[in-house]
């Protein structure tokens, strides 16, 4: 449909723009919570590039489901690195085997296991992400809007997930996700613009 391919074109240059800032900060910086945000949004980038050429029904794929857990992955372990420095070890642990746990239960087949490390996996990054940002000490006014990015992608990667393993969650029915995907990512992907674009 021309509205997906419009609000997925809409996102990558959001995303492209957000892969150039964090590259930057890097340059500028060297601090290694720069990468983590860059391999989000340059994971969200090729994701969306993707999804324009190859259309929506590549999401059923296991290896599409196991790289798109690098997007709440990489955002939330920037958050984590950068502004909670006491449990990000804890946490980068938490991550390394979530994504692990993921890729082995889709691309194995293991349905039953896989029921559990997806909704996990995201709905614990999704948290740190929307949660992140309000406590986040030192972070600069506006910079909620993450919050509000992790929020939306929480609920669009969840849903997605229950979709992929034939079931529905609440009133997220497969036409209904469809439907608001596209939408979601590009307003995800602006939440988040206006939210680290605030770090200067």
């Amino acid at each position: 449909m021309m509205k997906d391919v419009i609000f997925l074109l809409l996102t990558g240059l959001l995303a492209a723009y957000l892969c150039w800032y964090f590259y930057q900060r890097y340059q500028q910086h060297k601090a290694l919570h720069n990468l983590y945000y860059l391999m989000g949004f340059a994971v969200l980038l090729v994701s969306g590039l993707l999804l324009i050429f190859l259309g929506l029904g590549i999401l059923s794929s296991p290896y599409v489901l196991t790289v798109a857990s690098l997007i709440p992955l990489g955002i939330s372990m920037g958050l984590a690195e950068e502004y909670f420095p006491a449990w990000k070890k804890y946490f980068k642990w938490f991550a390394a085997i979530g994504f692990l746990a993921i890729a082995i239960t889709s691309i194995g087949g293991m349905d039953s296991l896989k029921k559990i490390a997806v909704p996990l996996f995201h709905g614990v990054s999704g948290l740190v992400i929307f949660i992140g940002p309000f406590y986040a000490k030192g972070a600069p006014k506006g910079f909620f809007w993450v919050g509000i990015g992790g929020l939306l992608i929480g609920l669009g990667g969840i849903a997605l997930a229950f979709i992929t393993m034939g079931k529905q969650l609440l009133f997220f029915s497969p036409d209904f996700v469809m439907l608001i995907l596209t939408p979601l990512l590009f307003l995800m992907t602006g939440a988040y613009v206006l939210g680290f674009a605030k770090k200067g």
